[in-house]
């Protein structure tokens, strides 16, 4: 089985930044998120690990939760492992 990449992009506001981040989490496959502002730009980089879950997030959610309070348009691109 060979497992390959694959970048999915969405444009949410500042204000469904954290519900479409927590539902990313819960997907389960989601191996990077990374958040870019309007102009492309690159604010915050996360990269998640299989079992990162509960109190290891705690704190990546209360960034997340301060770069909404801050933008007011993002996108937000995915990496997910796929299996072929």
């Amino acid at each position: 089985m060979v497992k390959t990449k694959k970048v999915e992009s969405f444009k949410v506001s500042g204000e469904e930044l954290i519900k479409k981040f927590k539902e990313l989490i819960k997907e389960g496959n989601v191996r990077r998120i990374t958040i870019k502002e309007k102009t492309g730009k690159t604010i915050i980089d996360i990269p998640l690990t299989i079992g990162v879950v509960g109190a290891v997030l705690a704190p990546v959610l209360a960034a997340v939760g301060a770069i909404a309070a801050l933008i007011a348009e993002c996108t937000i691109a995915v990496e997910r492992e796929v299996k072929e």
